[in-house]
C-alpha cells in the first residue's frame, strides 16, 4: 500500500510518500480502509521532534491521527464492527497514523461515521470536535445563559466550540479572521469580532465574560494575562494552547485542556452532525501524496484551514 511516513525527525522533507506493508489488525484492533486523514498542527511539531518524551514514536512513523473510512478487517476479540462499516476515530497520537491507504485503529476508539456528507470529510471531526466538547462540558461545565468568549473561533476547534456553545444556550462572542466571519455568524454566534479589522480588546472594552476559551497561541505571557482580565470574578479560563498561567486571582479557574479519545463522546458528536445540529467544515481536500506540501504550508502559516488528505 501507499503511505506517507518519516524515518527520522526533521523538517518537512523527511516526509516520504512510499510503499509500506499493509498492516494487520491484532487483538482488539480494526483495519480501516482510509477515506480521509485530517492534518492537525501538532503533526508538524511531532515530526520536527519537539515532543519526543510526550509522544514517543516508533520510526518509521505514519502521521495523522484523525481518520475516517470503512472497516476492512477485524482482529481477534473485536465485537460490534463488521467489514464495510463506515467509521471515524481519534487514533493514539504516538501510534500508527492514518496517512496511508489502510490504518490500524484500536476498536475502542471507533464510532460510526456520520450518515450525511462525504465520508472523507468526516476525518475533520474526531480530535478537534472532542477538544471542543471536553473543553466546554468537562472542564468548564458551560451552562445556559452564560457568556463565553471563544478566541480563535475561526479554527477547527473553535468552529465546533461555537456551535456547541450556541446549542448549549450560551451567549457566544467569537473571534476570527475576515474569511471566517460569515461562517461563524451562520453557526449562531451572537457576536463575531473580525480581529483583522478591530483588535479584540478594543472590541470588548469594559466587558467581562463568564468563560473565556482561548485557542490562540501567544508568544509572550502578556497576551494570556490580558485574556484573563476578560473573565469575571469566579469565572473560567480554558486554554488549549500551552502554556497556560499556573494560577489567577479573583477566583478565576484556569483550565488547561488536553483532549483524549472518547468513542462515546465522538458518537454524540456524530449524532449531532446527522441531526443537522453540528456542521463539519473542511477548507480543502488534498491527495495523500501532497501531505508534505500541507506540512510546508502549515509551517509557513499559509494553510487555508482544515485539510483532509485522501488516499
Amino acid at each position: 500500500m501507499k503511505a506517507v511516513r518519516y524515518h527520522s525527525y526533521g523538517e518537512t522533507d523527511v516526509l516520504v510518500h512510499e510503499e509500506a506493508d499493509k498492516p494487520q489488525p491484532g487483538p482488539g484492533e480494526v483495519l480501516v480502509k482510509v477515506a480521509g486523514a485530517a492534518f492537525n498542527p501538532v503533526d508538524g511539531s511531532i515530526r520536527a521532534g519537539f515532543f519526543p518524551q510526550v509522544f514517543p514514536l516508533v520510526l518509521p512513523h505514519t502521521p495523522s491521527y484523525d481518520v475516517s473510512g470503512t472497516v476492512a478487517e477485524v482482529g481477534a476479540g473485536v465485537t460490534g464492527w463488521t467489514e464495510g462499516d463506515a467509521v471515524v476515530a481519534f487514533l493514539p497520537i504516538a501510534g500508527r497514523g492514518a496517512a496511508a491507504e489502510y490504518a490500524i485503529a484500536p476498536a475502542e476508539t471507533l464510532a460510526a461515521a456520520p450518515r450525511v456528507g462525504d465520508l472523507a470529510d468526516a476525518a475533520a471531526l474526531p480530535s478537534v470536535g472532542l477538544t471542543a466538547w471536553q473543553a466546554l462540558f468537562e472542564h468548564v461545565g458551560l451552562k445556559p445563559d452564560q457568556t463565553i468568549l471563544i478566541n480563535g473561533a475561526g479554527g477547527a476547534v473553535g468552529a465546533y466550540a461555537t456551535q456547541l456553545a450556541v446549542r448549549a444556550g450560551a451567549v457566544v462572542t467569537a473571534t476570527g479572521s475576515s474569511r471566517s466571519v460569515e461562517r461563524l455568524r451562520s453557526y449562531g454566534a451572537q457576536r463575531v469580532i473580525d480581529h483583522t479589522e478591530t483588535p479584540l480588546h478594543d472590541a470588548v472594552a469594559g466587558e467581562r465574560f463568564d468563560v473565556v476559551l482561548n485557542l490562540v497561541w501567544y508568544p509572550t505571557p502578556d497576551g494570556i494575562a490580558r485574556l484573563l482580565d476578560l473573565v469575571v470574578d469566579g469565572g473560567a479560563f480554558a486554554n488549549t494552547v500551552p502554556p497556560a498561567p499556573e494560577s489567577a486571582d479573583r477566583g478565576v479557574r484556569v483550565l488547561q485542556v488536553f483532549a483524549r479519545s472518547d468513542a462515546e463522546q465522538l458518537a454524540e458528536l456524530v449524532s449531532r452532525v446527522d441531526a443537522g445540529d453540528l456542521a463539519i467544515h473542511v477548507a480543502q481536500r488534498r491527495p495523500l501524496a501532497e501531505l508534505r506540501a500541507v506540512h510546508e504550508q502549515a509551517a509557513a502559516g499559509t494553510l487555508p484551514g482544515k485539510t483532509v488528505l485522501v488516499p
